[in-house]
């Protein structure tokens, strides 16, 4: 009879994309977290509402059998800040060039708290359909500034591409307060992106220092998941295995 200790399961790796990006700005990390052992879900977003878009991506958690890390890009980042608070089962929370919300904090609050940004000019209003009948508001990046915004360290030939396919977010998204901050309770690690043109490298910091998270900085652009996979991959190895 083996007395060797029963090992942990690996937790499943829950990737959820942000604004203007769809899950397939994760497929340079998903084989290398594959190829280390790690089972991996890409959520679908909805970007349509911060308390929807979070309760969605907790029903894709409850359906996840085992301990879960939750890793958020960009506004991703609010999402699983709200969706990790009744959630046992998560056991890090990882930022991406992402918000890091306190409660009551939006992300265009926060985005707009530090200088930096240029990404509002950069954005093309749109409307979509509600259920009442009414109409919302929709931004998307026009394709012909999406490089030079979103990706500058990408090449131009697939930043073509991450532009044709980006998910629009709707404007109340951004403006919707969080009602809770995981954060508080369940381990965070941050990656921050100096070269971030959506993001403020200083609105980066404040954040990841008022949580307390464990940071790692990296001279890259907001599309760091693209441009430099590896230290993202190895950001959510580290906290997947604490």
């Amino acid at each position: 009879m083996s007395t060797e200790p029963a090992t942990a399961p690996k937790p499943t790796i829950v990737l959820v994309h942000g604004a203007f990006a769809d899950s397939s700005s994760w497929n340079g990390v998903v084989e290398p977290l594959r190829a280390q052992g790690y089972s991996v879900v890409a959520a679908a977003n909805p970007l349509r509402g911060l308390d929807s878009d979070a309760a969605y991506v907790a029903a894709v958690v409850d359906g996840i059998e085992g301990p879960c890390v939750l890793v958020g890009h960009s506004y991703g980042g609010s999402v699983i800040t709200v969706a990790a608070a009744a959630q046992d089962t998560v056991t890090a929370l990882v930022y991406i060039a992402a918000f890091i919300p306190a409660e009551g904090e939006s992300a265009l609050e926060l985005t707009d708290r530090f200088p930096g940004s240029t990404l509002g000019p950069t954005t093309r209003p749109g409307e979509y359909p509600l259920p009442d009948g009414s109409f919302g508001t929709e931004l998307t990046i026009r394709q012909e500034e999406f490089h030079g915004q979103f990706a500058a360290d990408v090449s131009a030939a697939t930043a073509a591409l991450m532009a044709v396919t980006q998910r629009p977010v709707a404007l109340d998204a951004l403006r919707q307060p969080a009602t809770a901050a995981a954060w508080r309770t369940v381990p965070p690690y941050a990656l921050l992106t100096t070269e971030d043109r959506n993001i403020p490298i200083e609105a980066q910091r404040f954040m990841a220092e008022r949580a307390a998270a464990h940071s790692v900085e990296v001279p890259a652009s907001h599309a760091v998941g693209v441009s430099a996979p590896d230290a993202v991959v190895d950001l959510i190895v580290l906290a997947a295995q604490k």
